[in-house]
């Protein structure tokens, strides 16, 4: 096997699996891993900025902070996007490649066989086409032009400077960045936000289960009062409460589309594609009313996949049309959350319905569909040939009907229809974020805020404060009839159909949620999101798919206990509740376990130990705690407890399991406690977790809630990539959140004053160059909330000085 194929085959069993978290090596072990591989791989150890850099855009200057984030200084936009690329490209070039790769579906032409599934999807999808026909629409924007400088500027750095350690590593070069590369990461991103196919799994759940039970254990609407909005807000027309007020509900949830779930290993074969558990956020904002200086105070912290390199990247802009810094996306050149001189702004994901499934008749050929009353030629029926280092290639039958994509596995289809395979202009309202003076540019700024679906919450120098539901929210009908979109539809019959859609196309406003109607708050006084249901009682259907409301009531409780007490906030409280870890699913399940030990007799003391020591404490997931440890062992036993059995009787494995909410509320006579009391079930559920603990030799929460999970793709063969594991505070339903189990958590927070001050801390580092100082130089501050300041304006001595070049934009 040459040096090459043995690359690929342990990267590709890496990207398969998803690495599991190795603590970064010593000297000696990184020497090993170089060993066999060619000088070319110590290029990238001497990578550097170089003082000057030719551009076709015009001068520029960059310094670089304290902790490497870029501060970019220029007369024109062009110029200091040109600035941007190059910096992006010199930090983080291989999250970029790595991310348009597994977009196109052409992961597997450096990897290999294992990553065939995701390209198959992923070109099936048509992430590629819809990213082009993003691109016809913003190139004609103010963003455009920006965007091409952006990608001038990337593949400057390309060829000025050599390539990252990881492509030697894989051994591959990668192509010229382009304009539509940075629309496929706005693709991306929306994919990891909105992308769901849980009514296939609710049909499935349905079926086995039966309807009953399945809206016993996955009720469309969690009982509880904590809402975004209670209905008492302002909305744009100066009218208080929600849009429904003046019309009633305007959809019928009694309508029904097919109840027939599609195949089951089809249904679990696209799951493996939604976005990953526990992908959230937090955002409040309190008004100038409530805080020390007078003006408002925004705190946010959005939950998402923790890895080497983090997802975001942290920069700053300053020219004569903006003065920008804040968090972005590598390959996005625009700030997407952050402050200007003016304001700042936030995102939460709504939990929108943005997906629809469809049944087709199809010809015994598979050349045709059924729509409309006549057989129809699919609208693309073509081959697409995926390459595969090592291996044969693959072709792919790639079809389209009127709805978007068919996707097919082993004879099995469905076809889809997702927002953002339209023509989206969100690229174009986030660079107008970045320039906007106040709330009246933010809303017409966010009217093209096309997708992905969220909270944004905002706030302003003047004292103004806002709340908008961004994104394109679909009106399905069936017969005329509004119907909510948690179904399988017949799309041969032409059910739920979006008015309007033209998918790789450009679409009107004619199918969707008018602006003025989606839940908005025109200058809150306080306000919080955390994933829960924006509002009790909406004029249109939104979705079902909302977070249990324990972060989400966390917040608000101690944001109105400081009001109510006439404390004003300042910076250091809204970070001190970014740092909260008290978990509300321990308030509701501890006691009822610690009864239910104290109910029976004949424990060791270790038992008894544990019971008395749950009972004691204050349910805070503290890493130096023993009781977060054994709440955090146990509750994972206590599903398996009472799902286990009649799921796996139903052939549903832990993945369909009901919530932690709907686990704390199972009445004592539920059928799943049938011969099984639940206390009986806790006890044995605690027992299970002080075996594992002892087998692990666990004493903190610490020692099993750490960074381990936090690794590089190529970190299963340069284990030295990742970051070092240690002790992390957090847990999947507290403020400061903390996902060990699948890495995910607060991946960046920020707490800005408008027109004053900010901070900010990002869970590892601005650079993705292991070689840089500041690869993980953030971390600790990370894994404390100890933010450090983020500035506006230009920084201080440039490290790399862009001059004019004669040539013309590349």
């Amino acid at each position: 096997m040459t040096r090459d194929t043995t690359r690929r085959a342990v990267l590709a069993s890496v990207l398969a699996a998803g690495s599991a978290g190795l603590a970064a090596s010593d000297a000696a072990d990184l020497l090993d891993s170089f060993a066999p591989l060619s000088g070319e791989a110590w290029d990238a150890a001497d990578r550097s900025l170089p003082e000057t850099v030719e551009s076709p855009h015009g001068p520029a200057a960059v310094a670089r902070d304290e902790f490497g984030v870029p501060q970019v200084e220029a007369d024109a936009e062009p110029a200091a996007y040109f600035a941007v690329g190059y910096c992006q490209a010199f930090d983080r070039l291989f999250a970029m490649d790595l991310q348009r790769r597994a977009m196109r579906g052409r992961l597997s032409e450096v990897v290999g066989e294992a990553t065939l599934d995701s390209d198959e999807f992923n070109v099936a999808m048509g992430f590629s086409d819809a990213a082009e026909a993003t691109w016809d629409v913003v190139a004609e924007t103010r963003a455009g032009p920006l965007v091409e400088a952006f990608s001038d500027g990337v593949n400057r750095a390309m060829e000025d400077l050599p390539l990252p350690l990881e492509f030697e590593l894989i051994g591959y070069e990668p192509e010229p960045w382009s304009p539509v590369d940075s629309m496929l990461m706005e693709k991306q991103i929306s994919w990891t936000l909105t992308g769901g196919f849980g009514e296939l799994r609710r049909a499935l759940v349905a079926e086995r289960l039966g309807a009953e039970r399945a809206e016993t254990l996955f009720p469309k609407r969690y009982d509880h009062e904590e809402t975004i909005l209670d209905g008492t807000e302002t909305r744009l027309d100066g009218a208080t409460g929600d849009a429904a007020d003046a019309g009633g509900r305007r959809w019928d949830r009694s309508a029904t589309g097919s109840a027939e779930p599609v195949d089951p290993a089809l249904t679990d074969w696209l799951s493996g594609f939604e976005s990953p558990t526990g992908v959230g956020s937090n955002s409040w904002v309190v008004s100038g009313e409530h805080t020390e200086s007078g003006t408002p105070i925004l705190a946010y912290d959005p939950h998402l996949s923790l890895q080497a390199p983090p997802l975001w990247y942290e920069q700053s802009v300053e020219t004569p049309e903006r003065s920008v810094r804040g968090a972005t996306f590598s390959g996005v050149p625009f700030v997407i959350a952050g402050a200007n001189d003016r304001g700042a702004w936030s995102f939460t994901n709504l939990g929108a319905d943005v997906l629809d499934c469809y049944r087709y008749e199809i010809d015994d050929a598979g050349d045709r569909y059924r729509y409309d009353g006549e057989w129809r030629d699919f609208e693309t029926d073509e081959r697409e040939t995926i390459p595969v280092a090592g291996g044969e290639d693959r072709e792919l039958r790639v079809r389209r009907t009127v709805h978007g994509p068919l996707i097919e596995r082993e004879g099995r289809t469905v076809g889809v229809a997702w927002t953002g395979h339209t023509a989206t202009r969100t690229t174009a309202a986030i660079e107008a974020y970045g320039r906007s003076e106040g709330v009246d540019d933010l809303l017409e700024a966010t009217r093209d805020f096309d997708l992905p679906t969220q909270n944004l919450v905002y706030a302003d120098a003047d004292g103004r404060t806002l709340y908008y539901a961004t994104g394109r929210l679909p009106i399905r009908r069936i017969d005329g009839e509004v119907v909510d979109g948690d179904r399988i539809f017949d799309g041969s019959a032409g059910e739920g159909e979006w008015t309007g859609f033209e998918p790789f196309g450009e679409s009107s406003w004619e199918g969707f949620v008018p602006f003025a109607e989606k839940p908005h708050a025109i200058d809150p006084d306080v306000l919080s999101t955390a994933n829960q249901r924006p509002i009790d009682d909406p004029a249109h259907y939104v979705g079902v798919d909302y977070a249990a409301p324990y972060r989400g009531a966390r917040i608000a409780e101690r944001l109105a206990e400081r009001v109510d007490e006439g404390e004003p906030t300042d910076p250091d409280f809204h970070r001190a509740l970014q740092s909260d870890v008290r978990d509300g699913r321990a308030a509701e399940l501890v006691p009822e376990l610690v009864e239910a030990v104290r109910d029976r007799h004949g424990f060791d003391s270790d038992v008894i130990r544990a019971a008395n020591d749950l009972d004691e404490w204050d349910y805070r997931m503290r890493r130096d705690s023993g009781a977060a440890l054994i709440f955090a062992r146990y509750l994972p036993k206590f599903r398996e407890r009472v799902f286990g059995p009649a799921f796996s009787d139903a052939d549903l494995g832990e993945s369909y399991y009901p919530s932690d909410w709907t686990l704390a509320r199972l009445p004592a006579d539920d059928p799943l406690f049938d011969g099984r009391p639940r206390g009986a079930l806790a006890v044995a559920a605690l027992l299970d977790a002080l075996d594992e603990i002892d087998e692990a030799g666990w004493d903190r929460y610490g020692d099993y809630n750490t960074t381990r999970a936090m690794t590089h793709p190529l970190g299963g063969e340069a284990p030295f990539l990742n970051y070092a594991e240690l002790p992390a505070d957090g847990s999947p339903a507290t403020v400061k959140n903390y996902r060990v189990e699948s890495s995910v958590g607060s991946s960046w927070r920020m707490a800005v004053r408008p027109g004053t001050d900010a901070t900010a801390v990002l869970p590892g580092g601005n650079s993705g160059d292991y070689f840089s100082e500041h690869y993980d130089d953030q971390l600790r501050r990370w894994l404390d909330n100890d933010q450090r300041p983020m500035p506006l304006g230009a920084g201080g001595e440039p490290a790399v000085r862009f001059e004019p070049s004669t040539e013309g934009s590349q």
